[in-house]
């Protein structure tokens, strides 16, 4: 017989999400198409393990659920490291304690629910897509935080890679951070010179006095003309490794996000710079280069929209059928 297309009323069911990062997380409940019921932000120190973070993100979690007063069907995380395919922390350097865990099991049986989890880059790329740029089926979203990560949207799918490692631009090889060691044992990586640590450790090397990012977004706020220089200085180290990626994936739009991404026009200026600069007419001439949109509910719209999808695939939707 010739097949009927059904869609889903995205409002009649909910997903709970949440978004992590190495201090901070966000957590919403949502539609089935991302849309953000209920949010809520808080500190969280992503060192103190698996076991009181995950804990938190359940607890609130259910309230959420509670407040919206929804049917949850599925549960989406996005994580601060690498994320296997299967969701597996897999030696994070910024979450000590995290390598192996089951964060889709913990959550699963915390919450009754099947739970899904991805690196937070990935997450934040398909919700800056669902948000900001929904007619774009090419798409790499870079997080610029503590670390460097990004999130491919290639064809209007979620680029994994074969075991789910696309997109860790933080640990490439940069000429500008030669002689950087890095945390993860190499030498010169990507991380150590454009990242929030990095842009820390050359105002150190220049004699500042600042020590947090909070002091350098700051800084750049009131208009220090040296601070948004050295973060300008990085976005240009950050753009010649972004226009490899260019030239081999040739998205249409290039997105610059996390909490430096998102501190003024500085960063991603030398990004734009950088790239322009080295990518081939063909890949640039409708190329765009340019700060987040969705703020900060970027990761928690990805992880509802990455779980909504793996909810609804062909073997988990037919056994709910059939427990209905």
């Amino acid at each position: 017989r010739p097949s009927v297309a059904f869609e889903f009323d995205p409002t009649q069911h909910a997903i709970l999400s949440a978004d992590l990062g190495i201090r901070r997380a966000t957590f919403a409940v949502t539609t089935l198409a991302g849309e953000v019921l209920s949010q809520l932000e808080e500190p969280i120190d992503i060192a103190a393990g698996p076991g009181p973070v995950l804990g938190l993100v359940a607890e609130r979690l259910r309230w959420l659920g509670d407040v919206a007063g929804m049917d949850p069907i599925a549960v989406g995380i996005g994580l601060p490291g690498s994320v296997d395919r299967s969701g597996l922390p897999v030696a994070p350097p910024n979450m000590p304690g995290w390598d192996g865990t089951d964060v889709r099991a913990v959550l699963s049986e915390a919450a009754g629910l099947p739970a899904f989890a991805a690196n937070d880059a990935n997450v934040l790329a398909l919700g800056e897509r669902a948000a900001a740029w929904p007619d774009v089926d090419n798409l790499m979203y870079v997080h610029v935080g503590t670390g460097i990560g990004a999130g491919i949207v290639a064809d209007g799918r979620l680029l994994h890679g074969a075991e789910g490692a696309a997109g860790d631009l933080g640990h490439i090889f940069a000429p500008g951070a030669r002689g950087r060691a890095c945390r993860c044992g190499n030498v010169g990586c990507l991380d150590t010179y454009a990242s929030g640590a990095g842009v820390l450790e050359t105002l150190r090397l220049a004699g500042s006095p600042l020590t947090s990012l909070d002091e350098v977004l700051e800084r750049v706020a009131a208009g220090d003309a040296d601070v948004a220089g050295v973060l300008r200085d990085a976005g240009r180290v950050l753009g010649d490794v972004v226009a490899s990626c260019v030239a081999l994936l040739n998205p249409r739009v290039v997105v610059v996000g996390g909490r430096l991404g998102m501190a003024g026009e500085a960063l991603v200026a030398g990004v734009r710079e950088a790239v322009y600069a080295r990518v081939l007419p063909l890949a640039s001439r409708e190329l765009r280069v340019t700060a987040a949109r969705s703020g900060s509910s970027g990761g928690v719209i990805g992880a509802a929209l990455l779980a909504a999808d793996a909810a609804l695939s062909g073997d988990l939707l037919e056994s709910r059928l059939r427990a209905a």
